[in-house]
């Protein structure tokens, strides 16, 4: 079997024991050798690739908590409040007024079959002043046909008024998360799972489950390679019959790009189907799909008013969040979940869904004790300096969501939060002081996939207006490195694979332009990514 031999100006391997090196062998998709060239000449016959010896090579990225909605989504209208790329390259300006949203969907209706629903996502009214978007102000931009529009957090959507008829939402009225006018008819607003659900059984089909798409992962692998990531997550995916087929088709295929990790999403089942369906098919995986973490639904989030938050809850006063299953569920479901084995990815945004689940958390492993767990909460974006030490006390690892300090931040000093607590978003500084395994992540398609951009957001911690987010819980871009690649590998349970450049690991690579640890800080988003390397299969970005 041939031995390619790839120089660099720099290697970066994440491996202690050998954190920089020159030259990496491959052999048969894996890392046979990493060191200097003079060190390399015992291995024989090898093909030396140069075509990255003035480039800086690291570990491929690895996306601890994204969706494959991002390949998805990009068939519906965008109406984000940021300008953004969609995976064909082609820039969308951001929605930044109501009169702005409304023309977009005009247009968006204009290309479309007579009663043909219209779907769009991304917008965000907490950036508009005074604005809590409904269904009138939906029905003036498109009367004549269902219109759906999810908000960014993909945890809220508002309808029009012909939706809200073909859903028969005015008969469900009474169910949480479905918004009322002061006349007590719905709104159009819809808040997390059980709301939206009705939306979906109207239209036949559910934007979550869309993932069981061949084309929607094979887009979605071409947006992670583009941006650096060779192992990606979907975190929440129902893991249907046709979905588990979709993920097999796409991974065996010899040129597919990175390596999947879905999460089975808890609440499309009760517990004991969801752990025979998990048992049944974690086995069935390959090379380049990892089946068996859970993922489990709490909160919603902070800028949707969806979050749960202990006291003194939203700063602007703003009724507390929901749950997206009783208190109780959720805590029976981890319990159940623990006791057979399997890990859990919690989704914990406000402080009060945290507390939750570390009360969960701790009642079982005090019944079923298991060492390295890695039950990871996820997103974590508000979390106290006392739950980071219980969490450390538990083993438990943390995935934060910091791009959310750029995208939100500016909202949660002066709406969500205050000055005080909006300090404490993400404490990455404070989780590394206490040793907790902590990863960070882009959450995609809430926000656009990125890791340097991710790794910028957690050293800078910057909003969208310049502020800084807590000065104090910035980390180094060497920790910032480490948490895109080996900590995320870790909180997956696939570090013993991926996430450093080790000999008998995935010869997983990602190419750069310039170094990271030698560029100034603000400039790591910038960092252009020249190709990624998959099991030593090159591919070159454009």
């Amino acid at each position: 079997m041939s031995i390619t031999l790839f120089s660099a100006k720099r290697i970066i391997t994440m491996d202690p024991s050998l954190p920089e090196a020159s030259h990496i062998a491959v052999q048969g998709g894996r890392i046979l050798a990493v060191g200097p060239l003079k060190e390399l000449q015992d291995l024989g016959d090898v093909q030396l690739d140069e075509r990255f010896a003035d480039k800086v090579i690291l570990p491929g990225f690895v996306e601890g908590h994204s969706h494959a909605l991002e390949g998805a989504v990009w068939q519906y209208l965008y109406l984000g409040y940021f300008p953004r790329r969609d995976p064909a390259g082609q820039l969308w300006s951001g929605v930044t007024s109501l009169a702005d949203m409304q023309q977009r969907l005009r247009q968006g209706a204009a290309g479309l079959t007579p009663g043909e629903p219209l779907i769009a996502w991304g917008f965000d009214p907490v950036f508009f002043e005074g604005l809590r978007l409904d269904r009138r102000a939906l029905d003036e931009a498109v009367g004549d046909r269902p219109l759906v529009v999810f908000h960014a957090s993909l945890h809220v959507m508002t309808v029009n008024s012909v939706m809200l008829e073909r859903a028969q939402l005015a008969r469900h009225a009474g169910i949480e998360g479905i918004m009322l006018d002061q006349q007590g008819y719905p709104n159009g607003e819809l808040q997390e799972m059980a709301a939206m659900h009705a939306v979906f059984d109207a239209l036949g089909r559910s934007l979550f489950e869309e993932v069981a798409s061949p084309a929607a992962l094979q887009a979605y692998g071409q947006v992670a390679r583009r941006a650096g990531v060779t192992t990606i997550t979907d975190l929440y995916n129902p893991l249907t019959d046709e979905g588990l087929a979709a993920l097999h088709e796409v991974s065996v295929t010899d040129d597919y790009p990175v390596r999947l990790v879905p999460a089975m999403s808890a609440l499309s089942r009760n517990a004991e189907e969801g752990i025979a369906r998990l048992q049944t098919c974690r086995e069935q995986g390959n090379d380049k799909l990892h089946l068996g973490l859970v993922k489990l639904m709490t909160d919603g989030s902070i800028q949707g008013y969806t979050a749960r938050l202990l006291w003194p809850g939203y700063h602007d006063g703003h009724p507390n969040g929901i749950w997206n299953a009783p208190p109780e569920t959720l805590q029976q479901l981890v319990m159940d979940y623990h006791q057979a084995g399997l890990q859990l990815h919690i989704h914990t945004n406000g402080d009060e869904a945290v507390e939750l689940m570390l009360d969960a958390i701790e009642d079982a492993l005090t019944l079923w004790p298991r060492p390295d767990h890695r039950h990871t909460l996820q997103h974590c974006q508000f979390i106290s300096q006392a739950q980071l030490r219980r969490a450390a006390r538990l083993g438990v690892c943390l995935n934060m969501f910091a791009n959310h300090l750029y995208y939100w931040g500016d909202i949660h000093r002066h709406k969500t939060l205050g000055y005080a607590r909006s300090r404490r978003l993400e404490p990455l500084a404070s989780a590394l002081r206490l040793n907790i395994p902590t990863t960070v992540h882009s959450d995609a398609p809430v926000t656009p996939l990125g890791p340097l951009f991710t790794a910028w957001c957690a050293v800078q911690r910057q909003s969208a207006s310049g502020a800084c987010m807590g000065r104090e819980e910035a980390i180094g871009v060497a920790d910032a490195l480490h948490m895109i690649t080996l900590g995320a590998a870790y909180t997956l349970r696939l570090d013993h694979l991926v996430g450093s450049l080790e000999v008998g690991k995935y010869a997983d690579m990602v190419v750069l332009d310039e170094d990271p640890l030698s560029v100034p800080a603000d400039r790591l988003r910038d960092l252009r990514v020249h190709a990624t390397v998959l099991g030593g299969r090159v591919y070159e970005n454009d």
